[in-house]
């Protein structure tokens, strides 16, 4: 599978640990930076890495800052991509069944390196289930009123 990472200064070294993982693991994988500790602004890695996700040229992404927080809601502002917030692997796999998540944010602050392995399997080994799913799916990339 092709996959996206990209990170902010806070999560190189996450990042780094994981683009091993995922190469280890038969992926190929699509280094969006940064790539030294040198502070740079998350929500321009996160806009990169949601233009990976929703042109196609990644099929998954892995965003990670600080918390994770800042860069899930920088990559969410492309409609094309779905970043899910997820902190342990029932999230991650929830994520993908329920949320069609093209992409997961994680924060490497408040997340340990074999957690971090363990959310991403968990993500990349789901598969969308659609049916009654689908509808909400479909709403996310729209952008509308609430409804009764």
């Amino acid at each position: 599978m092709r996959i996206a990472i990209a990170s902010d200064h806070a999560a190189v070294e996450l990042k780094a640990t994981l683009v091993a993982w995922l190469g280890e693991h038969g992926h190929d994988v699509d280094d969006l930076g940064p790539f030294d500790t040198a502070s740079v602004d998350y929500p321009d890695y996160g806009y990169k890495l949601a233009e990976a996700v929703a042109s196609g040229s990644a099929e998954r992404g892995v965003a990670l800052c600080g918390s994770g927080v800042g860069i899930s809601i920088a990559a969410n502002r492309n409609p094309g991509c779905r970043c899910a917030l997820v902190s342990e692997p029932l999230s991650a796999r929830l994520a993908r069944t329920h949320n069609d998540a093209n992409a997961i944010a994680m924060g490497a602050r408040l997340i340990g390196q074999e957690m971090a392995k363990a959310c991403l399997d968990a993500f990349l080994s789901a598969e969308f289930a659609g049916g009654r799913h689908q509808h909400r799916v479909d709403k996310l990339g729209q952008p509308m009123k609430a409804q009764p």
